[in-house]
């Protein structure tokens, strides 16, 4: 397959491609997709999405499973112990291919030798957002700074995990602001934001698209997103950068891996399904509903974007000189 054929597949254009199943090859009964984090969270509500849709195209039956802790660990884990056949995928964030290196001394899994890049799934911004704990006055970042002076014991955040893109962020702004600003982990997103929702936590960082179903009723306020540019998903929102924090640029992507030594001809034909499946309109949508930017890729190019990411996190993670390890 030459070059150029590899960029359109790796483009919207494969929308055009059909979506019988994978040529040439019998579909297996079952193919499991890992989740490292808590159902009803981005991740997890992503990767059901995407098993539905490559149902009868990589097997009769994906089936998502939830193995959670250790901040995605543990479904890293149990994929890198996974029979090298394509038959066990993990979607992943990431922090946890990117980050976790320079954050942890030790890891159960090597990023770059345990697992095969298959495809970008979609890209993502955080914000922060604050719930009944903080008074109605607060809107800005620097309204929550003078609160967080005022009521140091209350100073927290919540994010899916330590060591996270989204931990990171808020850690970023309680630099830049000052702040003795706690961190409180999660096991994903969505048990923080419960945990802000019900006043037990000020603040959580996560997927702009995680907060979304609270706005309307009041339940949360985003304060900030973490793009280069306003989301599309709450352009009413500013960014760190507009109100003064330039450390709180930055965004994440998810994406599918596979086991090391998966034939090659394997996770081709993998990286095609999961590229057509992420060029269908119902599958565009309903990520956006999610906030997220559905974006498929070649191996090639998701192996790339890696390298490159883990690159850019290593001088901040050493200026922040945050370890995991205990």
């Amino acid at each position: 397959m030459n070059l150029q054929r590899r960029h359109f597949l790796g483009a919207y254009a494969a929308a055009a491609l059909p979506l019988e199943p994978l040529r040439a090859q019998a579909l297996s009964d079952t193919v499991r997709l890992l989740a490292g984090f808590a159902a009803g969270g981005t991740i997890d509500v992503t990767a059901r999405r995407l098993a539905d849709r490559l149902r009868d195209t990589v097997a009769r039956a994906v089936v998502v499973e939830n193995r959670t802790g250790a901040g995605g660990q543990i479904a890293l884990s149990a994929l890198k112990s996974a029979a090298p056949d394509g038959l066990t995928l993990a979607i992943s964030p990431m922090s946890m291919l990117g980050i976790y290196p320079h954050t942890y001394k030790t890891l159960p899994y090597a990023p770059a030798s345990d697992f095969l890049p298959v495809s970008q799934v979609a890209r993502l911004d955080f914000a922060l957002a604050v719930g009944p704990m903080v008074p109605e006055t607060v809107r800005t970042l620097a309204d929550f700074a003078a609160w967080c002076r005022a009521q140091p014991r209350d100073a927290n955040f919540g994010s899916a995990a330590a060591g996270s893109v989204p931990h990171f962020v808020g850690e970023l702004f309680g630099r830049e602001a000052g702040l003795d600003l706690k961190h409180v982990p999660y096991r994903g997103s969505q048990p923080a934001i419960t945990d802000v929702i019900g006043g037990q936590i000020a603040a959580a960082c996560g997927p702009v698209g995680e907060f979304l179903q609270h706005l309307p009723g009041g339940k949360v306020r985003l304060l900030a997103t973490s793009g280069a540019a306003r989301s599309r998903f709450a352009p009413a929102v500013p960014t760190f950068a507009e109100q003064g924090f330039k450390g709180g640029v930055h965004d994440e992507w998810f994406g599918v891996f596979a086991p090391a030594r998966t034939p090659p001809e394997r996770i081709e034909r993998l990286s095609e399904a999961v590229r057509r499946a992420l060029a269908a309109p119902d599958l565009v949508a309903a990520l956006a509903q999610m906030g997220l930017e559905a974006r498929g890729s070649t191996p090639a190019e998701l192996a790339a974007l890696l390298r490159k990411d883990t690159e850019r996190w290593a001088p901040l993670i050493k200026t922040l000189g945050f370890t995991s390890d205990t």
